[in-house]
């Protein structure tokens, strides 16, 4: 039997904040059998989101000292965790925060310096793990499905509804998944609008009027209905589903309603025509919170669906209990990306280590 603790750390694209969550995973009878023992998210000051927001604009010199700084406070916030709760992680794995995801020109970079990491928090750290699958040929992404291969095979279609939502899958005997459409990045934007960091259960959406317009416009992108593997970046959010949120004439309110429906009726496209029958989705992410989204997804996947949202812990720390189990299956050198999933020539191991 195999244990190991480790702390995992994401940060999403919708700059909710740095989400550390501290797992036990045991390997047993060909089995891993996970837990999240303590778990927190740390809300970014208004200093490091817009530094986070503006990092696609730096310069060369200037993104790379914002790598180490960020690296740096990523260490002192593990540290400091460490400390205040007494824990014990064997090491660090850290996903970082992306700034740039064009897989297409080679370019994926998750800022968040591994040796920074690792000297300021003291403990040895697992990092840059889309690099090694860029390099042969692949989209770096998605990068949980083998977790949700190996931690939730109970369910048929695992679905993340984070800055950008996706879902993973089985299939003919091999993982699949891809980036749907953005989630959380435009609810929050307009959310923002009003004065709130997010839409709480969905009840601004709720109140607002469905434009059929801005929904056809949303829907438009040839993304929607190309074939995968895909991933989705940032910048394709930006400049479409973003640039024309921004560019219709009507209230945030009726923006929030109308984006829910876009958001539910992409998850049901995808969904839909890959399994007949019956299915469990497993529903996580803090997109998992906004009742209204859940209602509609549920009422346009019908009854062959069971959408279930888990537990708190689990629906919000979901991402960072995966990256931890990352840099388990790096540290045990096994496979930890799918080509089934990215399009790389062939699964491989990614990730960084920096002993620290």
């Amino acid at each position: 039997m195999d244990t190991y603790h480790v702390l995992g750390l994401m940060s999403g694209t919708s700059l909710d904040g740095l989400d550390l969550a501290f797992c036990r995973f045991t390997y047993k009878n060909e089995n891993w059998i996970y837990e999240i023992l303590n778990a927190t998210t740390l809300v970014y000051s208004n200093t490091w989101i817009d530094s986070l927001r503006e990092a696609e604009t730096c310069s060369g010199q200037q993104l790379v000292a914002l790598d180490h700084a960020y690296g740096r406070y990523l260490g002192e916030q593990v540290r400091r965790f460490v400390t205040d709760t007494g824990i014990q992680p064997d090491f660090i794995s850290s996903h970082g925060h992306t700034i740039f995801h064009q897989p297409d020109k080679h370019i994926s970079l998750q800022i968040g310096n591994g040796a920074y990491l690792a000297a300021h928090a003291q403990l040895p750290a697992v990092c840059d793990f889309r690099t090694l699958d860029i390099a042969l040929g692949g989209q770096g992404a998605p990068l949980v499905p083998i977790g949700d291969e190996l931690l939730f095979s109970e369910y048929d279609f695992c679905i993340n509804l984070g800055g950008i939502a996706n879902v993973s899958y089985q299939k003919n005997g091999q993982r699949l998944a891809f980036d749907i459409c953005a989630c959380n990045m435009l609810l929050n934007h307009l959310a923002n609008s009003l004065g709130k960091s997010y839409d709480a259960d969905g009840l601004l959406a709720r109140s607002g009027s469905l434009q059929q317009d801005l929904l056809e416009q949303l829907n438009a992108p040839a993304y929607f209905t190309e074939a995968p593997p895909k991933s989705l970046g940032k910048e394709w959010v930006l400049e479409n589903s973003l640039r024309t949120i921004d560019s219709h004439n009507s209230s945030a309110e009726d923006k929030l309603r109308t984006v829910c429906q876009h958001i539910a009726f992409q998850l049901k496209q995808a969904l839909r025509p890959l399994h007949p029958g019956r299915h469990r989705v497993l529903l996580t992410g803090g997109g998992a919170f906004n009742l209204y989204l859940v209602e509609l997804l549920e009422q346009l996947l019908g009854p062959e669906y069971s959408v279930e949202v888990p537990e708190p812990e689990v629906v919000s720390f979901k991402e960072a209990l995966i990256f931890a189990f990352l840099g388990v299956l790096r540290w045990r050198g096994e496979h930890n990306c799918l080509r089934s999933v990215t399009g790389a020539s062939h699964d491989n191991v990614g990730g960084a280590i920096y002993l620290g």
